[in-house]
C-alpha cells in the first residue's frame, strides 16, 4: 500500500505494507534485554481457589498476571514524568503518533575517564543541515547481542550535555536510542540530558518523548523515514512501546 504524506510543505511516499519494527520484545527469561538492576518480566496464571488460569492446567482460557518495569525491561517510551515532581503520564503527553524521522548511526567516542559518549560533533556530521522531528540513533557496534544485553553495572555509552543541547536546537521532539538511557548509568541523579531535552522545570516540553532500548537492524540504511510510535495507554511516565519505521521511497 503506497501512501503519500504531505507534511511541513514536503511530500513523502512510503509503503505501509512494509514496516520495519525497531522494538525489542518484552518476554520472560534472563535473555530479555534489561537494565537498572530489575528482574526479568514475570508471567503468572491467576489462581482463585482451585482454579488456575492456565489451559494446560484445566482452565478454558489463559488468564495471566504480568509484572515488569517499563524502564528496565524492553523497549519503552517515556515522557517528562520520568524526572518531574508532578505526576505526568505518557498517555497524556503523546498525542501524535506519526513523525518524519532521521535514522543516524553513531560511533561512541572514548573519554579520558574511560566513558564512551555520543558527542555533539558526531551528531553535527550525521544530521548535517536536516531538522527532523524525530531522530533514531543506532550506535556501533550493532551486533545482535544488543537484543539480549544485560546493561546493569556496565556503564553504557550516553549522550553528552552539549550534544543533547544541539539536538534540542535542531528541533528534535522525539528521540529514540538503542541504549538503556540518554544519561550516564551512575551520575548522582543529575540526568543532565533528560533535563535538557524536556527543559524541566522552567520551560517544560510536555509533548516530547524519549524511547530507549530500540534495535535498528544493520540492513536499515541511515536516512529519512516515516516513524510510528505505538504505546499502550498507560497512565504512567513510561509505557512499553513499538516504534515502527517506514522507508521513504
Amino acid at each position: 500500500m503506497i501512501a503519500t504524506i504531505f507534511h511541513r510543505g514536503k511530500e513523502y511516499k512510503t509503503d505501509l505494507f512494509h514496516p520495519i519494527d525497531i522494538s525489542l520484545p518484552l518476554h520472560t527469561g534472563a535473555d530479555c534485554v534489561s537494565a537498572w538492576y530489575v528482574q526479568p518480566m514475570i508471567l503468572e496464571p491467576v489462581k482463585m481457589g482451585d482454579w488456575v488460569g492456565d489451559v494446560n492446567q484445566g482452565a478454558g482460557v489463559n488468564f495471566r498476571n504480568v509484572k515488569f518495569n517499563p524502564h528496565g525491561n524492553g523497549t519503552h517510551t517515556e515522557c517528562v514524568g520520568h524526572i518531574s515532581k508532578e505526576f505526568v503520564t505518557i498517555n497524556k503527553c503523546l498525542k501524535r503518533f506519526m513523525f518524519v524521522a532521521e535514522v543516524v548511526t553513531i560511533l561512541p567516542e572514548e573519554l579520558e575517564n574511560g566513558d564512551f559518549v555520543l558527542g555533539k560533533r558526531a551528531f553535527e556530521l550525521s544530521l548535517g543541515g536536516s531538522k527532523p522531528e524525530a531522530i533514531v540513533i543506532r550506535t556501533l557496534t550493532n551486533g545482535l547481542n544488543k537484543t539480549r544485553m544485560q546493561y546493569s553495572n556496565t556503564n553504557p555509552p550516553y549522550i553528552t550535555a552539549d550534544a543533547m543541547q544541539f539536538l534540542c536546537d535542531k528541533g528534535i521532539e522525539h528521540l529514540l536510542i538503542d541504549l538503556p538511557s540518554v544519561d550516564k548509568e551512575v551520575d548522582g541523579g543529575v540526568l543532565a540530558a533528560h533535563h535538557l531535552f524536556w527543559q524541566y522545570p522552567h520551560n517544560t516540553q510536555f509533548h516530547k518523548t524519549i524511547t530507549e532500548f530500540i534495535y535498528v537492524p544493520n540492513e536499515v540504511n541511515d536516512g529519512t523515514y516515516i516513524l510510528n510510535i505505538q504505546i499502550a495507554s498507560f497512565e504512567n511516565d513510561a509505557s512499553p512501546s513499538k516504534p515502527v519505521l517506514y522507508k521513504v521511497i
